[in-house]
Protein backbone atom coordinates (compact mmCIF):
# COMPACT_ATOMS: atom_id res chain seq x y z
CA UNK A 1 0.00 0.00 0.00
CA UNK A 2 1.33 3.49 -0.84
CA UNK A 3 2.02 5.70 2.14
CA UNK A 4 0.73 9.32 1.84
CA UNK A 5 0.96 12.31 4.13
CA UNK A 6 -2.26 13.13 6.01
CA UNK A 7 -4.44 15.98 4.66
CA UNK A 8 -5.67 18.31 7.41
CA UNK A 9 -9.17 19.77 6.81
CA UNK A 10 -10.30 20.72 10.30
CA UNK A 11 -10.11 24.14 11.99
CA UNK A 12 -6.63 25.47 12.67
CA UNK A 13 -5.18 28.52 14.38
CA UNK A 14 -2.46 29.97 12.14
CA UNK A 15 -0.13 32.94 12.53
CA UNK A 16 -0.53 35.07 9.37
CA UNK A 17 1.87 37.73 8.14
CA UNK A 18 -0.53 40.22 6.53
CA UNK A 19 2.11 41.93 4.39
CA UNK A 20 3.21 38.61 2.89
CA UNK A 21 -0.31 37.93 1.56
CA UNK A 22 -0.25 40.80 -0.98
CA UNK A 23 1.88 39.43 -3.80
CA UNK A 24 3.29 41.95 -6.32
CA UNK A 25 1.55 41.68 -9.68
CA UNK A 26 -1.87 40.92 -8.20
CA UNK A 27 -4.89 43.20 -8.25
CA UNK A 28 -5.13 43.40 -4.46
CA UNK A 29 -1.48 44.50 -4.23
CA UNK A 30 -2.07 47.19 -6.89
CA UNK A 31 -5.15 48.51 -5.05
CA UNK A 32 -3.32 48.59 -1.72
CA UNK A 33 -0.32 50.47 -3.14
CA UNK A 34 -2.50 52.95 -5.06
CA UNK A 35 -4.72 53.78 -2.09
CA UNK A 36 -1.88 54.00 0.44
CA UNK A 37 0.77 55.78 -1.63
CA UNK A 38 -0.65 57.52 -4.72
CA UNK A 39 -4.28 58.52 -4.29
CA UNK A 40 -5.47 61.60 -2.41
CA UNK A 41 -8.41 60.60 -0.22
CA UNK A 42 -9.13 64.14 1.01
CA UNK A 43 -12.53 64.30 -0.81
CA UNK A 44 -13.64 61.30 1.27
CA UNK A 45 -12.07 62.43 4.57
CA UNK A 46 -13.71 65.87 4.37
CA UNK A 47 -17.19 64.32 4.60
CA UNK A 48 -16.63 62.96 8.13
CA UNK A 49 -17.79 65.07 11.13
CA UNK A 50 -16.76 63.00 14.16
CA UNK A 51 -13.74 65.03 15.34
CA UNK A 52 -15.13 65.74 18.82
CA UNK A 53 -18.13 63.45 19.16
CA UNK A 54 -19.24 60.12 17.77
CA UNK A 55 -17.65 56.72 17.43
CA UNK A 56 -14.42 56.25 15.42
CA UNK A 57 -15.15 55.69 11.74
CA UNK A 58 -13.62 53.19 9.35
CA UNK A 59 -10.90 54.84 7.29
CA UNK A 60 -12.06 55.51 3.69
CA UNK A 61 -8.89 53.83 2.43
CA UNK A 62 -9.91 50.58 4.12
CA UNK A 63 -13.42 50.68 2.66
CA UNK A 64 -12.13 51.54 -0.81
CA UNK A 65 -9.75 48.60 -0.80
CA UNK A 66 -12.31 45.99 0.21
CA UNK A 67 -15.01 47.38 -2.13
CA UNK A 68 -12.74 47.51 -5.19
CA UNK A 69 -11.31 44.08 -4.42
CA UNK A 70 -14.82 42.70 -3.87
CA UNK A 71 -16.02 44.10 -7.20
CA UNK A 72 -13.00 42.57 -8.92
CA UNK A 73 -14.03 39.17 -7.55
CA UNK A 74 -17.69 39.42 -8.56
CA UNK A 75 -18.98 40.44 -5.10
CA UNK A 76 -21.34 43.34 -5.71
CA UNK A 77 -23.47 42.83 -2.58
CA UNK A 78 -22.32 44.76 0.52
CA UNK A 79 -23.33 41.77 2.67
CA UNK A 80 -21.10 39.46 0.61
CA UNK A 81 -18.16 41.87 0.97
CA UNK A 82 -18.75 42.19 4.74
CA UNK A 83 -18.82 38.40 5.08
CA UNK A 84 -15.58 38.12 3.10
CA UNK A 85 -13.92 40.61 5.49
CA UNK A 86 -14.59 38.13 8.32
CA UNK A 87 -13.70 34.92 6.50
CA UNK A 88 -11.31 35.61 3.59
CA UNK A 89 -7.64 36.22 4.38
CA UNK A 90 -7.00 38.73 1.57
CA UNK A 91 -10.03 40.81 2.60
CA UNK A 92 -8.77 40.70 6.20
CA UNK A 93 -5.38 41.96 5.02
CA UNK A 94 -6.85 44.84 2.98
CA UNK A 95 -9.17 45.88 5.83
CA UNK A 96 -6.55 45.45 8.53
CA UNK A 97 -8.91 42.91 10.13
CA UNK A 98 -11.31 45.76 10.99
CA UNK A 99 -14.37 43.84 9.70
CA UNK A 100 -16.69 46.66 8.51
CA UNK A 101 -20.39 45.74 8.51
CA UNK A 102 -22.56 45.70 5.38
CA UNK A 103 -24.41 48.95 6.18
CA UNK A 104 -21.10 50.82 6.43
CA UNK A 105 -19.97 49.44 3.06
CA UNK A 106 -23.29 50.23 1.34
CA UNK A 107 -23.44 53.71 2.90
CA UNK A 108 -19.90 54.49 1.75
CA UNK A 109 -20.78 53.82 -1.91
CA UNK A 110 -24.10 55.68 -1.59
CA UNK A 111 -22.77 58.88 0.00
CA UNK A 112 -19.56 59.58 -1.90
CA UNK A 113 -20.57 60.02 -5.54
CA UNK A 114 -18.56 63.26 -5.93
CA UNK A 115 -15.51 61.84 -4.15
CA UNK A 116 -15.68 58.75 -6.37
CA UNK A 117 -15.64 60.99 -9.44
CA UNK A 118 -12.53 62.77 -8.07
CA UNK A 119 -10.91 59.38 -7.44
CA UNK A 120 -11.77 58.28 -10.97
CA UNK A 121 -10.03 61.40 -12.33
CA UNK A 122 -6.93 60.75 -10.20
CA UNK A 123 -6.57 57.22 -11.57
CA UNK A 124 -6.98 58.59 -15.11
CA UNK A 125 -4.13 61.04 -14.47
CA UNK A 126 -1.92 58.16 -13.30
CA UNK A 127 -2.84 56.16 -16.42
CA UNK A 128 -1.97 59.13 -18.62
CA UNK A 129 1.33 59.58 -16.80
CA UNK A 130 2.10 55.91 -17.48
CA UNK A 131 1.36 56.39 -21.18
CA UNK A 132 -1.78 54.23 -21.22
CA UNK A 133 -4.04 56.85 -22.87
CA UNK A 134 -3.39 57.44 -26.56
CA UNK A 135 -6.05 60.08 -27.25
CA UNK A 136 -6.35 59.00 -30.89
CA UNK A 137 -9.76 57.31 -30.84
CA UNK A 138 -12.49 57.07 -28.19
CA UNK A 139 -15.33 54.55 -28.50
CA UNK A 140 -18.62 55.26 -26.71
CA UNK A 141 -21.15 52.57 -25.84
CA UNK A 142 -23.62 51.68 -23.11
CA UNK A 143 -25.15 48.69 -21.40
CA UNK A 144 -28.62 48.45 -19.85
CA UNK A 145 -28.63 46.78 -16.44
CA UNK A 146 -31.38 46.19 -13.87
CA UNK A 147 -31.20 48.02 -10.57
CA UNK A 148 -32.76 47.82 -7.12
CA UNK A 149 -36.22 48.78 -8.42
CA UNK A 150 -39.44 46.82 -8.90
CA UNK A 151 -40.49 46.61 -12.54
CA UNK A 152 -44.10 45.94 -11.51
CA UNK A 153 -44.29 49.34 -9.77
CA UNK A 154 -43.88 51.33 -13.00
CA UNK A 155 -46.61 53.40 -14.61
CA UNK A 156 -48.07 56.87 -15.15
CA UNK A 157 -49.67 58.92 -12.38
CA UNK A 158 -53.16 58.46 -13.81
CA UNK A 159 -52.66 54.70 -13.64
CA UNK A 160 -51.55 54.91 -9.99
CA UNK A 161 -54.56 57.09 -9.18
CA UNK A 162 -56.94 54.58 -10.75
CA UNK A 163 -55.26 51.75 -8.84
CA UNK A 164 -55.58 53.65 -5.54
CA UNK A 165 -59.27 54.39 -6.17
CA UNK A 166 -59.93 50.76 -7.09
CA UNK A 167 -58.28 49.49 -3.90
CA UNK A 168 -60.10 52.05 -1.72
CA UNK A 169 -63.48 51.08 -3.20
CA UNK A 170 -62.69 47.39 -2.70
CA UNK A 171 -61.77 48.06 0.96
CA UNK A 172 -65.00 50.00 1.53
CA UNK A 173 -66.99 47.14 0.03
CA UNK A 174 -65.23 44.55 2.19
CA UNK A 175 -65.66 46.61 5.37
CA UNK A 176 -69.36 47.12 4.59
CA UNK A 177 -69.80 43.36 4.13
CA UNK A 178 -68.06 42.71 7.45
CA UNK A 179 -70.39 45.16 9.21
CA UNK A 180 -73.44 43.55 7.58
CA UNK A 181 -72.32 40.13 8.81
CA UNK A 182 -71.69 41.52 12.30
CA UNK A 183 -75.17 43.09 12.36
CA UNK A 184 -76.72 39.80 11.23
CA UNK A 185 -74.65 38.05 13.93
CA UNK A 186 -73.06 35.74 11.37
CA UNK A 187 -70.17 34.03 13.08
CA UNK A 188 -67.10 33.31 10.94
CA UNK A 189 -64.26 30.91 11.65
CA UNK A 190 -61.49 32.63 13.68
CA UNK A 191 -58.86 31.78 11.08
CA UNK A 192 -61.05 33.09 8.26
CA UNK A 193 -61.86 36.30 10.15
CA UNK A 194 -58.17 36.86 10.87
CA UNK A 195 -57.32 36.33 7.19
CA UNK A 196 -59.96 38.87 6.11
CA UNK A 197 -58.64 41.48 8.53
CA UNK A 198 -55.09 40.94 7.33
CA UNK A 199 -56.20 41.34 3.70
CA UNK A 200 -58.01 44.60 4.47
CA UNK A 201 -54.94 45.86 6.34
CA UNK A 202 -52.64 45.04 3.40
CA UNK A 203 -54.96 46.74 0.91
CA UNK A 204 -55.21 49.86 3.09
CA UNK A 205 -51.42 50.02 3.41
CA UNK A 206 -51.03 49.67 -0.36
CA UNK A 207 -53.56 52.45 -1.02
CA UNK A 208 -51.82 54.71 1.52
CA UNK A 209 -48.47 54.01 -0.13
CA UNK A 210 -49.91 54.99 -3.53
CA UNK A 211 -51.46 58.19 -2.14
CA UNK A 212 -48.22 59.15 -0.40
CA UNK A 213 -46.24 58.63 -3.60
CA UNK A 214 -48.74 60.65 -5.65
CA UNK A 215 -48.54 63.50 -3.13
CA UNK A 216 -44.74 63.45 -3.19
CA UNK A 217 -44.64 63.32 -7.01
CA UNK A 218 -47.33 65.74 -8.27
CA UNK A 219 -46.25 65.44 -11.92
CA UNK A 220 -45.27 62.69 -14.34
CA UNK A 221 -41.65 62.23 -15.40
CA UNK A 222 -40.91 63.97 -18.69
CA UNK A 223 -38.63 62.23 -21.16
CA UNK A 224 -36.14 63.69 -23.65
CA UNK A 225 -38.94 63.98 -26.24
CA UNK A 226 -40.94 66.22 -23.91
CA UNK A 227 -43.64 63.59 -23.38
CA UNK A 228 -44.51 61.80 -20.09
CA UNK A 229 -42.61 58.58 -19.46
CA UNK A 230 -43.23 55.80 -16.95
CA UNK A 231 -42.50 56.58 -13.31
CA UNK A 232 -41.38 54.00 -10.76
CA UNK A 233 -42.49 54.01 -7.13
CA UNK A 234 -39.33 52.34 -5.78
CA UNK A 235 -36.77 54.37 -7.80
CA UNK A 236 -38.30 57.14 -9.86
CA UNK A 237 -35.00 57.93 -11.58
CA UNK A 238 -34.73 54.43 -13.07
CA UNK A 239 -36.43 53.47 -16.33
CA UNK A 240 -38.06 50.46 -17.93
CA UNK A 241 -35.75 49.46 -20.79
CA UNK A 242 -35.90 46.83 -23.50
CA UNK A 243 -32.85 44.56 -23.83
CA UNK A 244 -32.02 41.39 -25.74
CA UNK A 245 -32.84 39.49 -22.53
CA UNK A 246 -36.25 41.11 -22.07
CA UNK A 247 -37.45 44.27 -20.33
CA UNK A 248 -35.56 45.44 -17.23
CA UNK A 249 -36.10 48.25 -14.72
CA UNK A 250 -32.76 49.95 -14.27
CA UNK A 251 -30.14 52.24 -15.73
CA UNK A 252 -28.11 52.63 -18.90
CA UNK A 253 -24.40 52.61 -17.96
CA UNK A 254 -22.33 54.49 -20.57
CA UNK A 255 -18.56 54.44 -20.97
CA UNK A 256 -16.04 56.14 -23.28
CA UNK A 257 -12.99 53.94 -23.88
CA UNK A 258 -9.59 54.98 -25.22
CA UNK A 259 -8.34 52.71 -27.99
CA UNK A 260 -4.66 52.39 -27.00
CA UNK A 261 -5.05 50.28 -23.84
CA UNK A 262 -8.85 50.24 -23.43
CA UNK A 263 -8.82 52.66 -20.49
CA UNK A 264 -12.27 53.99 -19.54
CA UNK A 265 -11.91 57.78 -19.63
CA UNK A 266 -15.53 58.77 -18.91
CA UNK A 267 -18.43 56.94 -17.25
CA UNK A 268 -22.04 57.93 -16.60
CA UNK A 269 -25.30 56.22 -15.65
CA UNK A 270 -28.73 57.40 -16.79
CA UNK A 271 -32.28 56.29 -16.15
CA UNK A 272 -33.36 56.22 -19.79
CA UNK A 273 -33.59 53.58 -22.47
CA UNK A 274 -32.78 56.06 -25.26
CA UNK A 275 -29.05 56.62 -25.76
CA UNK A 276 -29.39 59.50 -28.23
CA UNK A 277 -29.74 62.14 -25.52
CA UNK A 278 -26.62 60.86 -23.69
CA UNK A 279 -23.99 61.66 -26.34
CA UNK A 280 -23.56 65.44 -25.63
CA UNK A 281 -22.91 64.75 -21.93
CA UNK A 282 -20.30 62.11 -22.73
CA UNK A 283 -18.60 64.47 -25.20
CA UNK A 284 -18.47 67.13 -22.48
CA UNK A 285 -16.75 64.68 -20.09
CA UNK A 286 -14.29 63.73 -22.84
CA UNK A 287 -13.12 67.29 -23.51
CA UNK A 288 -10.22 67.22 -20.98
CA UNK A 289 -8.60 64.30 -22.86
CA UNK A 290 -9.59 65.24 -26.43
CA UNK A 291 -6.81 66.25 -28.80
CA UNK A 292 -7.28 68.18 -32.07
CA UNK A 293 -6.77 64.92 -33.99
CA UNK A 294 -8.97 62.78 -31.69
CA UNK A 295 -11.86 60.81 -33.17
CA UNK A 296 -15.09 59.73 -31.41
CA UNK A 297 -16.86 56.56 -32.59
CA UNK A 298 -20.27 55.32 -31.42
CA UNK A 299 -22.94 52.88 -32.56
CA UNK A 300 -26.36 53.54 -34.07
CA UNK A 301 -27.99 54.17 -30.69
CA UNK A 302 -26.33 57.62 -30.59
CA UNK A 303 -27.15 58.58 -34.20
CA UNK A 304 -29.45 61.58 -34.56
CA UNK A 305 -29.55 64.85 -36.48
CA UNK A 306 -29.14 66.86 -33.27
CA UNK A 307 -26.11 64.85 -32.09
CA UNK A 308 -24.33 65.12 -35.43
CA UNK A 309 -25.00 68.86 -35.58
CA UNK A 310 -23.65 69.20 -32.03
CA UNK A 311 -20.42 67.38 -32.91
CA UNK A 312 -19.94 69.59 -35.97
CA UNK A 313 -20.50 72.74 -33.91
CA UNK A 314 -17.85 71.52 -31.44
CA UNK A 315 -15.51 70.76 -34.38
CA UNK A 316 -15.09 67.15 -33.22
CA UNK A 317 -14.27 64.46 -35.76
CA UNK A 318 -16.70 61.58 -35.23
CA UNK A 319 -18.08 58.44 -36.82
CA UNK A 320 -21.58 57.69 -35.52
CA UNK A 321 -23.08 54.65 -37.23
CA UNK A 322 -26.64 54.80 -38.55
CA UNK A 323 -29.09 51.91 -38.57
CA UNK A 324 -28.65 51.25 -42.28
CA UNK A 325 -24.87 51.21 -42.54
CA UNK A 326 -24.71 47.39 -42.54
CA UNK A 327 -27.10 47.25 -45.47
CA UNK A 328 -24.68 49.42 -47.46
CA UNK A 329 -21.55 47.48 -46.45
CA UNK A 330 -20.85 44.37 -48.53
CA UNK A 331 -19.02 42.79 -45.57
CA UNK A 332 -22.40 42.19 -43.91
CA UNK A 333 -24.02 40.49 -46.90
CA UNK A 334 -26.10 37.47 -45.97
CA UNK A 335 -26.91 38.64 -42.44
CA UNK A 336 -30.58 39.02 -43.31
CA UNK A 337 -30.99 35.24 -42.90
CA UNK A 338 -30.14 35.57 -39.20
CA UNK A 339 -32.82 38.22 -38.68
CA UNK A 340 -35.40 35.79 -40.07
CA UNK A 341 -34.65 33.24 -37.33
CA UNK A 342 -37.11 32.78 -34.48
CA UNK A 343 -36.25 34.71 -31.33
CA UNK A 344 -36.47 32.54 -28.24
CA UNK A 345 -37.66 35.56 -26.22
CA UNK A 346 -40.32 36.62 -28.71
CA UNK A 347 -43.99 35.83 -28.24
CA UNK A 348 -44.85 33.45 -31.08
CA UNK A 349 -48.61 33.37 -30.49
CA UNK A 350 -50.58 34.33 -33.62
CA UNK A 351 -51.21 38.04 -33.97
CA UNK A 352 -54.19 39.68 -35.65
CA UNK A 353 -52.77 42.17 -38.16
CA UNK A 354 -53.78 45.75 -37.51
CA UNK A 355 -55.50 47.69 -40.25
CA UNK A 356 -53.43 50.84 -40.42
CA UNK A 357 -53.69 53.93 -42.54
CA UNK A 358 -53.03 53.52 -46.25
CA UNK A 359 -49.34 54.21 -46.93
CA UNK A 360 -48.11 56.31 -49.84
CA UNK A 361 -47.05 53.09 -51.57
CA UNK A 362 -50.74 52.15 -51.85
CA UNK A 363 -51.29 55.06 -54.27
CA UNK A 364 -50.47 54.68 -57.98
CA UNK A 365 -48.73 57.67 -59.58
CA UNK A 366 -49.30 58.30 -63.30
CA UNK A 367 -46.29 58.15 -65.61
CA UNK A 368 -46.58 61.86 -66.44
CA UNK A 369 -46.93 62.61 -62.71
CA UNK A 370 -50.02 64.75 -63.26
CA UNK A 371 -52.18 62.74 -60.91
CA UNK A 372 -52.29 59.71 -58.61
CA UNK A 373 -54.95 57.07 -57.98
CA UNK A 374 -55.98 56.09 -54.45
CA UNK A 375 -56.91 52.53 -53.28
CA UNK A 376 -60.58 53.46 -53.87
CA UNK A 377 -59.84 54.18 -57.54
CA UNK A 378 -60.30 57.94 -57.29
CA UNK A 379 -57.87 60.57 -58.55
CA UNK A 380 -55.63 62.86 -56.51
CA UNK A 381 -54.50 65.91 -58.47
CA UNK A 382 -51.03 67.44 -58.36
CA UNK A 383 -50.80 70.35 -55.93
CA UNK A 384 -47.03 70.90 -56.00
CA UNK A 385 -44.28 69.75 -58.37
CA UNK A 386 -41.03 70.98 -56.83
CA UNK A 387 -41.44 70.91 -53.06
CA UNK A 388 -38.39 70.84 -50.77
CA UNK A 389 -39.07 68.48 -47.85
CA UNK A 390 -36.00 67.83 -45.72
CA UNK A 391 -33.69 68.36 -48.71
CA UNK A 392 -35.66 65.95 -50.93
CA UNK A 393 -37.67 66.96 -53.98
CA UNK A 394 -41.30 65.92 -53.60
CA UNK A 395 -44.43 66.04 -55.74
CA UNK A 396 -47.62 66.62 -53.77
CA UNK A 397 -51.03 65.25 -54.68
CA UNK A 398 -54.37 66.13 -53.11
CA UNK A 399 -57.80 64.51 -53.49
CA UNK A 400 -60.93 66.38 -54.45
CA UNK A 401 -63.17 67.33 -51.54
CA UNK A 402 -66.19 65.56 -52.98
CA UNK A 403 -64.35 62.30 -53.63
CA UNK A 404 -63.16 61.98 -50.01
CA UNK A 405 -66.35 63.15 -48.33
CA UNK A 406 -68.46 60.20 -49.49
CA UNK A 407 -65.70 57.55 -49.65
CA UNK A 408 -66.31 54.35 -47.66
CA UNK A 409 -62.56 53.97 -47.04
CA UNK A 410 -62.18 57.17 -45.01
CA UNK A 411 -61.36 55.27 -41.76
CA UNK A 412 -58.46 53.53 -43.53
CA UNK A 413 -57.23 56.65 -45.33
CA UNK A 414 -57.38 59.60 -42.89
CA UNK A 415 -55.90 59.92 -39.43
CA UNK A 416 -59.10 61.61 -38.32
CA UNK A 417 -62.06 60.51 -40.48
CA UNK A 418 -64.18 63.30 -38.99
CA UNK A 419 -61.98 66.03 -40.45
CA UNK A 420 -63.17 67.92 -43.52
CA UNK A 421 -59.84 68.19 -45.39
CA UNK A 422 -59.22 65.49 -48.04
CA UNK A 423 -56.26 63.07 -48.20
CA UNK A 424 -52.96 64.39 -49.53
CA UNK A 425 -49.65 62.59 -50.19
CA UNK A 426 -46.05 63.50 -51.07
CA UNK A 427 -44.01 61.35 -53.47
CA UNK A 428 -40.22 61.79 -53.27
CA UNK A 429 -38.32 61.78 -56.57
CA UNK A 430 -34.76 62.60 -55.49
CA UNK A 431 -32.63 65.29 -53.97
CA UNK A 432 -33.80 68.89 -54.35
CA UNK A 433 -31.55 71.20 -56.35
CA UNK A 434 -31.60 73.89 -53.64
CA UNK A 435 -31.20 71.54 -50.69
CA UNK A 436 -28.35 72.07 -48.27
CA UNK A 437 -26.38 69.00 -47.26
CA UNK A 438 -27.50 67.80 -43.85
CA UNK A 439 -25.21 66.48 -41.09
CA UNK A 440 -26.78 63.02 -41.49
CA UNK A 441 -25.84 62.96 -45.19
CA UNK A 442 -22.27 64.03 -44.47
CA UNK A 443 -21.99 61.35 -41.79
CA UNK A 444 -23.35 58.68 -44.16
CA UNK A 445 -20.68 59.62 -46.72
CA UNK A 446 -17.97 59.34 -44.03
CA UNK A 447 -19.24 55.95 -42.83
CA UNK A 448 -19.31 54.54 -46.36
CA UNK A 449 -15.70 55.53 -46.99
CA UNK A 450 -12.83 53.10 -46.41
CA UNK A 451 -11.79 55.06 -43.29
CA UNK A 452 -15.34 54.95 -41.94
CA UNK A 453 -15.53 51.19 -42.29
CA UNK A 454 -12.23 50.82 -40.48
CA UNK A 455 -13.46 53.06 -37.66
CA UNK A 456 -16.58 50.97 -37.16
CA UNK A 457 -14.44 47.84 -36.92
CA UNK A 458 -12.04 49.51 -34.48
CA UNK A 459 -14.99 50.54 -32.30
CA UNK A 460 -15.99 46.88 -31.86
CA UNK A 461 -12.44 45.92 -30.87
CA UNK A 462 -12.13 48.82 -28.42
CA UNK A 463 -15.29 48.98 -26.35
CA UNK A 464 -16.90 45.53 -26.54
CA UNK A 465 -14.06 43.72 -24.66
CA UNK A 466 -14.40 46.28 -21.85
CA UNK A 467 -18.08 45.47 -21.28
CA UNK A 468 -17.30 41.76 -21.58
CA UNK A 469 -14.69 42.13 -18.82
CA UNK A 470 -17.02 44.03 -16.50
CA UNK A 471 -20.12 41.94 -17.10
CA UNK A 472 -18.66 38.45 -17.43
CA UNK A 473 -15.30 38.45 -15.66
CA UNK A 474 -16.31 40.86 -12.87
CA UNK A 475 -19.90 39.64 -12.57
CA UNK A 476 -21.64 43.00 -12.99
CA UNK A 477 -25.17 41.84 -13.79
CA UNK A 478 -27.14 44.49 -11.86
CA UNK A 479 -26.86 47.63 -9.74
CA UNK A 480 -27.72 47.29 -6.05
CA UNK A 481 -28.54 50.94 -5.26
CA UNK A 482 -31.35 53.40 -5.96
CA UNK A 483 -31.23 56.91 -7.52
CA UNK A 484 -29.02 58.02 -10.38
CA UNK A 485 -26.17 59.54 -8.37
CA UNK A 486 -25.73 56.37 -6.27
CA UNK A 487 -25.87 54.06 -9.27
CA UNK A 488 -23.45 56.30 -11.14
CA UNK A 489 -21.03 56.09 -8.21
CA UNK A 490 -21.24 52.29 -8.24
CA UNK A 491 -20.73 52.20 -12.02
CA UNK A 492 -17.62 54.41 -11.74
CA UNK A 493 -16.20 52.15 -9.04
CA UNK A 494 -16.55 49.21 -11.41
CA UNK A 495 -14.85 51.26 -14.14
CA UNK A 496 -12.10 52.02 -11.60
CA UNK A 497 -11.59 48.28 -11.12
CA UNK A 498 -11.11 47.89 -14.88
CA UNK A 499 -8.65 50.82 -15.09
CA UNK A 500 -6.62 49.70 -12.06
CA UNK A 501 -6.40 46.22 -13.56
CA UNK A 502 -5.02 47.72 -16.79
CA UNK A 503 -2.59 49.89 -14.81
CA UNK A 504 -1.46 46.91 -12.74
CA UNK A 505 -0.80 44.78 -15.82
CA UNK A 506 1.16 47.58 -17.52
CA UNK A 507 3.40 48.10 -14.48
CA UNK A 508 3.86 44.38 -13.94
CA UNK A 509 4.85 43.95 -17.60
CA UNK A 510 7.59 46.51 -17.12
Amino acid sequence: MPNFRPVERHLKFLAIDFEAQLLPGTFEHAVSVLVDEELDLTPFVETYRNDDTGAPAYHPGVLLKVILFGYSRGLISSRAIATACRQHVQFMVLSGDSQPDFSTIAGFVSRHDKAIQALFTQVLMICEREGLIGGEMFAIDGVKLPSNAAKAKSGLREGFEREAEKIEKAVEKMVAEHRRQDAAKVEAEPAQAKKRLEKVSRMKAHAQELRAWLKKNPEDRIGASGKPVLSNRTDNQSAKMSTDKGVVQGYCAVAAVDEKHQIIVAAQAHGTGSEQALLPGMVEDLKPVLEPESVIVADAGYHSEANLAHLESEKIDAYIADRGYRDRDERYEGQAKHKAKDDALWDKSPKVPKKGRFAVSAFTVAKDRTHAVCPAGKKLYRSGANCNIGGQQAIKFKAAQGNCASCSMRPRCLRNPDQTSPRSIAVFVGRHANALERPIERMRRKLDSETGRQMITRRFATVEPVFANLRYNKGLDRFTLRSRKKVQGQWRLYCLVHNIEKLMKARYAE
